[in-house]
C-alpha cells in the first residue's frame, strides 16, 4: 500500500495478469489473485514456514484432526490461494495474523462448531 492522491487515503498497488520473473506487474485494476504461476510461487515460499508438515516422520495421527482448515480461528483467503491458504486469527497463537496452510496446525487449535473444513 502507498499513499495515493494526497487525501490521506491508502491506495493498494495490485498485481496485474502477466508478470516477469515471478514478480507481478502493477496496475490500478482489482486483481483476482488467480494467477497460477504467482500462486504456485506463494505456495512454495509459504510452505517453508509450516509448523507441522504432514510429510515429516514425527507427524502424529491425532494431528490430522487438528489441522488449520478445520480450526474455528482460520479464515480462508479469497481467490485460488484460498483453496489451500488462510489466516490464523487466534489470540495467543504464535501464528495469529499469519498466513497458514490448511493442512498445518498448532497447539491453539479449536474445532469449528459445525465440523467443517477449509
Amino acid at each position: 500500500m502507498r499513499h495515493g492522491d494526497g487525501g490521506g487515503r491508502l491506495r493498494a498497488l495490485v498485481p496485474a495478469p502477466g508478470h516477469v520473473s515471478g514478480v507481478p506487474a502493477v496496475s490500478g485494476d482489482p486483481w483476482t489473485g488467480d494467477d497460477r504461476a504467482h500462486n504456485d510461487a506463494c505456495h512454495e515460499r509459504w510452505s517453508q514456514g509450516q509448523n507441522r508438515p504432514t510429510r515429516q516422520p514425527e507427524y502424529r495421527d491425532g494431528w490430522y484432526n487438528e489441522q488449520c482448515g478445520g480450526c474455528r480461528w482460520w479464515i480462508a483467503l479469497s481467490g485460488e490461494l484460498g483453496r489451500d491458504w488462510g489466516v490464523c486469527t487466534r489470540i495467543g497463537s504464535e501464528f495469529d495474523g499469519r498466513v497458514r496452510f490448511e493442512h498445518d496446525g498448532c497447539e491453539s487449535f479449536a474445532m469449528r462448531e459445525d465440523g467443517s473444513f477449509g
